[in-house]
């Protein structure tokens, strides 16, 4: 039965993960549509709001809840708890967090304002691939994961994607 609970949890961590990334492009690309002339942006506009509800409450939301009972399953069944998972937790938490700051923004944007430009939304779009990176970090490598390396990797890997964003900026200029 381990196993199989476990499959299904990786499974809704991949639904998940997908909503995530997905959503906040559409949260660009809906800002954006801000910008462009009639009849376009009412057409763009209508479009990206469906897909965004859609996104949003069909597969993200329902992903998270069932990634969060079949992960509190798992770990009620098998109560191993060691460093690694305690940090894997506290990312998941920090995960479930970034979650609610993206309904805000869906109920933001669900009433038509834009409190973040389509630049600050790249930004945000980023901390779903750190919180990725960091907890498949954490459950491939566990004890072979030195903290030093591992925070100095990903504080790299930040710096990396910071730079990625700021040279996209510029080529789109």
């Amino acid at each position: 039965m381990y196993l199989y609970l476990k499959a299904l949890h990786i499974i809704f961590i991949v639904t998940w993960f997908s909503g995530l990334f997905y959503i906040v492009r559409l949260f660009i690309y809906n800002t954006e549509a801000n910008d462009k002339a009639e009849p376009e942006k009412t057409i763009l506009k209508n479009q990206f709001t469906v897909m965004i509800k859609r996104l949003w409450l069909g597969i993200t939301w329902p992903s998270a809840i069932v990634t969060l009972v079949l992960g509190s399953w798992l770990l009620f069944l098998y109560p191993a708890i060691t460093t690694w998972l305690w940090i894997k937790i506290g990312f998941v938490i920090f995960l479930y967090f970034y979650h609610f700051t993206l309904h805000f923004m869906y109920r933001q944007q669900a009433k038509n304002k834009f409190a973040y430009t389509s630049q600050q939304l790249r930004l945000w779009n980023e901390m779903a691939t750190v919180f990725l990176i960091s907890i498949v970090m954490l459950v491939v490598v566990k004890q072979s994961l030195s903290v030093v390396w591992g925070l100095t990797g990903l504080f790299l890997f930040v710096l990396l994607l910071l730079s990625a964003i700021k040279i996209y900026k510029l080529i789109r200029k």
